[in-house]
């Protein structure tokens, strides 16, 4: 055993006896590195110890194996979920990193890693991205429909993992990420930081977006579409039809500054829900900007039941909606199946996270949003560093901006 080995492991076994928390208490020192080495000994991650209580926490940052990825974090953008979590951990996960729109730098690359996912040569100082971890073998959705593996009940993804004994790097939320062999990871050296902070977001609404093709609702360039709900991912979701050629989107919110953002991402139309007194007058303006038959197609990213129960008069006869929104249980809605949903013979579709194939998707999807003047970095609206997050959770659940990013600034 070397020297650096050596010392790797008194610093595991000292900090393992400090139960991983730093001298400094809620703030930890900057992370070791071996003599010599680029590798780490010891890595700050935030993690969600209990409902709306975040903790900076300093653990050893163990020697990764044959066929994990070490990656030093740049940044990641804070998610819906990522507050769900905060507020009420719904999934029962803490203690546990949060994180999971995020990008970072190859900091080491297992012996037995030749590739990422799509067969690029994964190299020390790539830009990387990742999210979706493999499902079991046991689940028979993906052994039979491997593209419906996304709704296996084992769905793992990185930010939303408990902690572990022995790695307790699974966000991104953090210094340091430890990619796990039945990880899907791509490299995507040619993006900017905030373009890449976006893929993971992006990969939602692309999602979305084929599951609405693929409803048998016809949707081509002259689709009439709603975008119900201009939050980060409802304003991707903007920006992805327009990419896709759609040329008639009226978006529907609340704020007018977010309206303002959704005309920039390529919204033709936006209403403002307060200017109209309830779900029948703000119908009878999507009536007014559709022919008088209303849009053909909507998209539901509100998480608010009720929105989705008003969607419906928004949408004329042989219409669609695909629901986005709802990614915990906001809880039920009324709607009346004869007149919402038989007479117009609407087609309902489900939207849920997406497939690993989806990542690239999302690459290109930004890639040509940028080339034809989208400016979809402009989402990002706030950055705040790892010490500083709970003032970013703060902004994000005053629901002031757009995206809110929180950096590694030695990263």
């Amino acid at each position: 055993m070397d020297n650096n080995e050596s010392i790797r492991r008194i610093v595991d076994e000292v900090l393992a006896k400090v139960g991983g928390r730093s001298s400094g208490g809620g703030r930890a020192s900057s992370s070791a590195l071996a003599a010599g080495r680029n590798t780490p000994l010891t890595g700050r991650v935030v993690q969600l110890v209990a409902p709306e209580k975040l903790e900076i926490r300093e653990y050893p940052l163990r020697t990764i194996r044959p066929d994990e990825i070490l990656v030093k974090v740049e940044a990641c953008g804070i998610c819906g979920t990522d507050i769900h979590c905060y507020r009420s951990d719904p999934f029962g996960i803490a203690p546990a990193v949060l994180g999971h729109e995020g990008t970072g730098v190859v900091l080491e690359v297992g012996s037995a890693v030749k590739a990422d996912s799509v067969g690029k040569p994964v190299r020390v100082g790539d830009r990387i991205v990742t999210s979706v971890l493999d499902t079991s073998e046991a689940c028979m959705i993906a052994k039979y429909n491997p593209l419906k593996a996304n709704l296996c009940d084992d769905l793992k993804v990185y930010g939303l993992l408990p902690d572990e004994p022995n790695n307790h790097f699974n966000g991104y939320f953090g210094e340091y990420l430890i990619i796990r062999p039945e990880s899907s990871y791509f490299v995507v050296n040619d993006m900017s930081v905030d373009l890449r902070v976006l893929i993971e977001p992006s990969a939602v609404v692309c999602h979305a977006l084929e599951r609405a093709k693929n409803s048998g609702v016809n949707i081509n360039f002259r689709t009439r579409v709603i975008v119900q709900g201009c939050g980060p991912i409802g304003l991707l979701m903007v920006a992805v039809l327009k990419t896709s050629g759609i040329n008639n989107i009226i978006a529907i919110d609340g704020n007018s500054g977010r309206l303002e953002i959704a005309r920039q991402m390529g919204a033709d139309d936006t209403l403002n829900y307060h200017a109209y007194g309830g779900i029948d007058e703000l119908a009878g303006a999507v009536s007014d900007l559709t022919k008088g038959l209303g849009a053909h197609y909507g998209f539901q990213v509100t998480g608010v039941p009720s929105a989705f129960a008003g969607l419906f008069k928004c949408i004329r006869r042989g219409g669609g909606i695909c629901e986005v929104g709802h990614f915990v249980d906001g809880g039920e809605c009324g709607i009346n199946p004869h007149h919402d949903i038989c007479r117009k013979e609407i087609t309902v579709t489900g939207s849920w996270v997406y497939n690993r194939f989806e990542y690239p998707n999302a690459y290109h999807f930004l890639q040509r949003a940028e080339r034809i003047g989208i400016p979809v970095t402009n989402l990002i609206t706030h950055k705040f560093p790892l010490d500083r997050i709970q003032e970013a959770f703060d902004v994000n659940l005053r629901q002031e901006g757009i995206k809110v990013m929180v950096e590694n600034p030695r990263a």
